[in-house]
């Protein structure tokens, strides 16, 4: 009964430092720049892409490339030893930033600190940063805001607050040895993280959980705050044995930034923060709640930089994800894993380009979008945007009629005007019921997606949709 009622009292802890936090602002508010966006860039980027996914001549067996100091069991100390090899000297926060912002992205959030624990910024909290560890000896951070700040993209930071695999006493997610590499000693690895909550070196048991949220989670949190600007987003992950007092602290830690967007991976189930996080997946209809979500997402496998890894995703894909996403009322952030010197792999670069010239022609039917009211369409997606007397749809079309006629169902409000968006060509259009027909060219202007902009009279009300099922959010790996 006690433990109850002192978990009740944290949530209303909780629930009036939000409030007092965010007082001068509603949750819409903050909200409207990032519904608007539709479109960032995730970076992730640490000591692990110094390793590339290889370990003792073994390639990690399974997870992203990230994760290898866990996989793979690497020795602390030794891990902390390859830091002295990381040297991104090719990193130039102001191409970084300028790639993000001509494809069409509008905000970008980066590794600040992922789960080894490795800080990209000068810590006064840690040595483990890039700064103390490394012959690189600049904080990273602070061009890429000033980078961001020049080109209008907002920043925003992810930050490990539970697991960290560095700095002593930061939980650990158990992974057994075999999906690392064959480790001769396997049986013995994973009987001692059995017995040590997931953790494989001593040295990470030297300190509390709760003397690390203190002394490196905390004062941490309080310098990306106040030491970079304004900060739009947190982006927690993950929340591998988080308490509710250690979340309450990490929370309180961020009230400087009172604008500040957080997603829903801080401590569940009472501290949802406004986006959740669907990973490597775009919901379908069935899971659509009327919540703000996102959808982060890879070019090729991992998140990290990994020198084997060439499952690239085509540029189409990319593109119509990202339609898909915006159709569905959500946002796309795509990744790339900078390779050890700093500079972005070319085949990210080079789908890169190919969505901004997309999103040059097509932004339209992007940005400031709601989700489709419709049901979905065979040959494509739909967005939409509401004026005071009008509703103007963007049929974005990934299947050319081969008849010439697009026809668009379960639409009876009456026909204002009908155009390629890419340059404003009149068409015809004609409806007999709730079908709406079009006269289109012969040819698809673009393959990948040619957007129509269908303009009707009055407002096209979305059906009440009751989700059949629970969006699939949080972490995956």
């Amino acid at each position: 009964m006690i433990k109850k009622l002192s978990s009740l009292f944290l949530v209303c802890l909780l629930a009036i430092s939000s409030a007092n936090a965010q007082q001068t602002l509603s949750k819409e508010e903050r909200m409207k720049w990032w519904t608007e966006a539709r479109f960032g860039m995730f970076i992730h980027f640490g000591v692990y892409a110094q390793m590339a996914g290889q370990y003792n001549g073994h390639e990690q067996a399974k997870g992203g490339a990230e994760w290898i100091l866990n996989r793979m069991k690497v020795p602390v100390v030794e891990y902390k030893a390859i830091a002295k090899q990381f040297n991104p000297v090719k990193y130039d926060a102001d191409a970084w930033v300028k790639t993000a912002k001509d494809a069409g992205m509008k905000y970008l959030i980066i590794t600040a600190k992922h789960h080894d624990g490795f800080a990209l910024f000068n810590s006064k909290a840690s040595n483990w940063d890039i700064t103390d560890a490394t012959p690189y000896g600049k904080d990273l951070l602070k061009p890429l805001a000033e980078a961001c700040k020049k080109y209008g993209i907002k920043l925003g930071f992810y930050y490990s607050q539970a697991q960290d695999w560095g700095n002593a006493g930061g939980s650990v997610a158990r992974k057994l040895m075999r999906e690392g590499w064959p480790n001769p000693d396997s049986a013995k690895v994973d009987a001692y993280t059995a017995a040590h909550k997931g953790k494989w070196d001593p040295v990470q048991d030297t300190k509390t959980f709760d003397q690390y949220i203190n002394d490196v989670a905390v004062p941490q949190l309080k310098e990306l705050m106040t030491n970079y600007g304004e900060i739009a987003v947190l982006w927690w992950d993950t929340p591998t044995n988080m308490t509710d007092e250690a979340a309450l602290k990490l929370q309180d830690a961020l009230k400087s930034q009172p604008k500040i967007i957080t997603n829903d991976r801080l401590k569940r189930p009472n501290f949802l923060g406004d986006t959740k996080t669907p990973e490597q997946k775009i919901p379908d209809l069935s899971e659509l709640d009327g919540q703000y979500w996102e959808t982060c997402m890879t070019m090729n496998g991992t998140w990290g930089y990994r020198k084997s890894d060439q499952k690239w995703k085509s540029s189409t894909t990319l593109i119509q994800n990202l339609i898909d996403i915006a159709s569905k009322g959500g946002n796309y952030l795509l990744n790339v894993g900078p390779k050890p010197d700093g500079s972005f792999p070319q085949e990210s670069i080079d789908r890169l380009k190919d969505i901004g010239a997309w999103m040059k022609v097509n932004h339209e039917a992007i940005y400031a979008t709601t989700a489709n009211p419709l049901a979905e369409m065979p040959w494509g997606r739909i967005t939409k945007k509401s004026t005071k007397n009008n509703t103007t749809l963007y049929l974005s079309v990934f299947d050319w009629p081969k008849d010439g006629k697009l026809k668009v169902s379960g639409l009876s409000n009456k026909i204002v005007a009908t155009s390629l968006l890419y340059n404003g060509e009149k068409l015809k259009a004609s409806a007999q019921g709730d079908v709406i027909t079009i006269q289109v060219p012969a040819k698809a202007v673009d393959q990948i997606a040619t957007v129509l902009k269908l303009e009707v009279a009055g407002d096209v009300k979305a059906k009440n949709l009751k989700p059949a099922a629970k969006m699939k959010t949080g972490a995956i790996d």
